[in-house]
Parts: structure tokens; C-alpha cells; sequence
């Protein structure tokens, strides 16, 4: 299957997510809000009807019994001044006296009473004329006279059905412009992604130039910067493959050519004794070379992107020099030397396996460059907060001027007459470096030969 039809089938699209995430919530949102809306209009506006309704009543009821008192009305009656053409559509009344007779009504209200004479005053609901018709009923202070008012729920319906048809033509309206915005606005975002993608396709293997954060988002920007910084470790990485392979081939030559000669002169020897000296340089040039190779692996392992260890346990150093230092003495014994130790307890962060390389690399370079009979001394303890691990030698020492340089690849000093690789020192620095330590190097045993000095963190 494609590799396009794979991210297709099994990968979600954040874009389209995003999309329907803002306008799934948009369309709630507002649906809630319309409805709330809608709730309150039409709860405010019964309130105004009713108010209305009540304050019509009350004025109605002022009036007739006004009236009647001036004209001493008893007979039921019609208000013409107060009577129109929709009297019958919006509001129709009745005043009845205390005994229950129709003393008032307008155009279009029945003879029978609305609501019964001993109904509860206030508000109510009714059916007449098939529909439903909203009440009110209110006694005089004098309970001689009652009123009763009634209208038809319809024209509060109309209302609100208005009111309602408004707001759906506006959210119709609106909503294309709205679906568009949040349209617009995603794919604004995303087209930072895009140029950053395209930029990506675009380049060529080996190109480890930054990429530019001008213009980025801001929640963009982290992976803008982790982006960079990846391509400089990619970079230095591959520098570093680069330099190791050719450093490695060009040392390596050397050793080969040295047993090429030796095979050669080998096969030319014309008696036992130059066949003898023959196998004997060749031995030593097969023993160099797989030194050299031992030496270049060691190297690899050691770099702190391979060797770093994401958690060192908590060792005691004074403790793990102590269980070292039988084959340690082994094998200075065996170069000619003598060893005195000096271990006083002190914690650290510890890779054990990483950091025997080290200390093998170290007391190797004491032996070899120390000419017999000479003396190693081996210390670890607590300096200024640190821990600190010393390999101290009486040997020629390194010049001040050069120290710094033979912590690189393949350096050797110009006088050393002592067969190397020129990779311990660097060996060791890579695994300092991966356990965070300094390595520095100091005058030796009595201000004569070397000491190297590693610096730990506490821990």
C-alpha cells in the first residue's frame, strides 16, 4: 500500500477535527443561546400582556363604576366609546354586579360570564370559541362590581412566533459568514504548517540549514526550535561520522601497510632467522592494528550521543575503584610500575561499564608512556562540592602548551616514541562527557608526569 494511502486510512486530520470541533460548539452555542433567548422573550412578554391585561381591567372597572354612579345604570350596556372593529380579535370584557348580573360588556363578548362569580381573582386561562383566551378577574374595593377581561393567546403567539422567525432568518443569515470566518481562520493557521512542510519536501539529504521562525505562530515556535536544534545535532553527528571514518581509514593505513611489508618480507626470507624476525614484525603490526581497532570501537561506543545514559545510578566511587583495583594492580604490576590508592567515599551518578573503559584507557596510557620501573597513584574523594577521580603518573607528563590538543582524534605528541592510536585521551573525554564530568590534566606524581583529573557531580 502507498505510503499516502496509509497515512489517509490509519491518520486523523487535525485540520477537519478542528473544524468540526468550532463549529460543532458554535452551532450549540448559539442553538442554547437562541433558545434562552427565545425563553426569556417569551416569558418577558406574557409578563407585559399580563400587566397590560390587568391594567386595562382595573381602568374598565374604574370607569363603570364611575358611570354607574352618576347615571345609576342597572341594565347591561355596551361602551361604544371603548368598542372598535377588533374588539372581538384582541380583548373582550364583562362587569357583573355582586348578585352575578351583566352590568357592562363591549362588542363581541357573550352574555354568559367568562369565568364563574366565584372564581379567584387574578389571572387564568380559559376555552372559549376554540381558543384559548388568557383572564383576568378583579373585584371593586367595594366588592359590588366584578370585572372580567379576557384576549385571545393568539396574538401573544404572533408575537413570538415574529420574534422567533427573526432570529432564525438572522442565524440564517449570519451563519454561512460565520462558517466561513472560522474556515478562513484554521486554515490561516495551518497554512504555517504547510509552508513548513513544503519547505522540509523540499530539501535536499544533507541540508541541515535552520528554519526561519519569522512569521511562525507562537505555538508554532517550540517546533520551530526542536526542528533546529535536531538538525544540528543531525549535523554534528554526521560531521562526526564523517571525520571518525576518515580518521580511521587514513590510521589505519599504517598498520596495514606494516603488515603487507612484514607478509612480504616473510615470503622473501631466506633462512629460518630472517623468516623468524619476519613473523615477529608481523605479529607486532597485526597486534597494532587490532589495537587500533579495539580502540575505534571503544571510540564509538564512547560518544555521548550513543554512550549517555538517561538515568546513572547513585554509586559510591571510593567503593567501585576498591573492587577495580586487584586487576588494576595486576596489570601495572605486569608493565613494571608499583601502585599506591587513596579512596575516600563520595557519591556519584555512575555508568560501571562506561566508566571501567575509562579507567582501563588511563591507567593503559600511565603504563605505556611511564618507563619502568615508575609509580601510579589512584585517588577519588570530595573537592569543592565535586567528586573527584585522579590517575597520577611519574612519566614525561604532557607540555602545558599541548594538553588541550591531545584530547583529539589521533593526536600523539611529535616526540613520543611509544607505539598509540592516539584515542585514549579522547575515549575518555567522550565518557566525561557523558556522565557531565571536566576532565582536566594536571601536573603528575611531585610536579613530574601527568595526572588526569575528572571532576562528578555530587550525588
Amino acid at each position: 500500500m502507498p505510503t499516502a494511502s496509509i497515512l489517509h486510512s490509519e491518520n486523523w486530520s487535525l485540520r477537519r477535527t478542528l473544524l468540526g470541533i468550532l463549529l460543532s460548539l458554535t452551532i450549540t452555542v448559539w442553538g442554547v443561546s437562541a433558545i434562552v433567548v427565545y425563553l426569556n422573550a417569551d416569558t418577558e412578554s406574557h409578563e407585559l400582556f399580563d400587566q397590560s391585561l390587568a391594567e386595562t381591567g382595573h381602568l374598565l372597572l374604574s370607569l363603570a363604576e364611575h358611570e354607574m354612579q352618576e347615571r345609576g345604570v342597572h341594565s347591561a350596556h355596551r361602551f361604544a366609546d371603548v368598542s372598535t372593529r377588533r374588539d372581538n380579535t384582541y380583548l373582550l370584557f364583562q362587569i357583573h354586579d355582586a348578585d352575578g348580573q351583566l352590568i357592562y360588556k363591549n362588542t363581541g363578548a357573550p352574555d354568559q360570564p367568562f369565568l364563574q362569580l366565584n372564581s379567584q381573582p387574578g389571572y387564568g386561562w380559559i376555552q372559549m370559541q376554540g381558543q384559548r383566551w388568557r383572564s383576568y378577574l378583579v373585584w371593586n374595593d367595594s366588592h359590588t362590581l366584578q370585572m372580567q377581561v379576557v384576549e385571545p393567546d393568539t396574538h401573544r403567539r404572533d408575537i413570538t412566533g415574529r420574534f422567533t422567525y427573526q432570529l432564525l432568518a438572522f442565524a440564517l443569515a449570519i451563519a454561512p459568514l460565520l462558517v466561513l470566518g472560522i474556515w478562513w481562520t484554521v486554515n490561516r493557521v495551518f497554512n504555517s504548517l504547510r509552508h513548513y512542510a513544503h519547505q522540509l519536501t523540499q530539501r535536499r539529504p544533507g541540508d541541515f540549514s535552520a528554519l526561519s521562525p519569522q512569521g511562525a505562530p507562537a505555538e508554532i515556535l517550540p517546533l520551530v526550535a526542536a526542528l533546529n536544534q535536531l538538525f544540528v545535532r543531525v549535523s554534528q553527528t554526521r560531521e562526526r561520522e564523517q571525520r571518525f571514518t576518515a580518521d580511521a581509514a587514513h590510521e589505519l593505513r599504517t598498520p596495514l601497510a606494516a603488515v603487507k611489508t612484514s607478509l612480504q618480507v616473510w615470503r622473501r626470507a631466506r633462512n629460518a632467522e630472517e623468516r623468524q624476525e619476519a613473523e615477529s614484525a608481523l605479529s607486532d603490526s597485526i597486534e597494532r592494528a587490532s589495537r587500533l581497532v579495539t580502540q575505534l570501537l571503544a571510540l564509538s561506543r564512547s560518544e555521548p550521543e550513543t554512550s549517555a545514559v538517561q538515568a546513572l545510578p547513585r554509586t559510591d566511587l571510593a567503593a567501585w575503584c576498591r573492587a577495580q583495583t586487584a586487576e588494576w594492580q595486576r596489570d601495572i604490576a605486569q608493565a613494571g610500575h608499583t601502585l599506591t590508592t587513596d579512596f575516600q567515599t563520595v557519591y556519584t551518578g555512575m555508568d560501571a561499564i562506561s566508566m571501567s573503559m575509562l579507567m582501563r584507557n588511563l591507567i593503559d596510557n600511565a603504563c605505556r608512556y611511564t618507563p619502568a620501573p615508575g609509580h601510579l597513584h589512584l585517588h577519588c574523594g570530595e573537592q569543592q562540592g565535586q567528586a573527584v577521580l585522579e590517575v597520577s603518573d611519574n612519566g614525561p607528563g604532557i607540555p602545558l602548551a599541548q594538553r588541550s590538543q591531545v584530547l583529539e582524534r589521533f593526536v600523539r605528541l611529535s616526540d613520543a616514541s611509544i607505539p598509540g592510536s592516539g584515542l585514549g585521551l579522547s575515549i575518555v573525554a567522550n565518557i566525561a562527557q557523558a556522565h557531565g564530568a571536566s576532565l582536566h590534566l594536571l601536573d603528575g606524581n611531585d610536579g613530574q608526569g601527568l595526572t588526569v583529573q575528572l571532576r562528578f557531580p555530587l550525588s
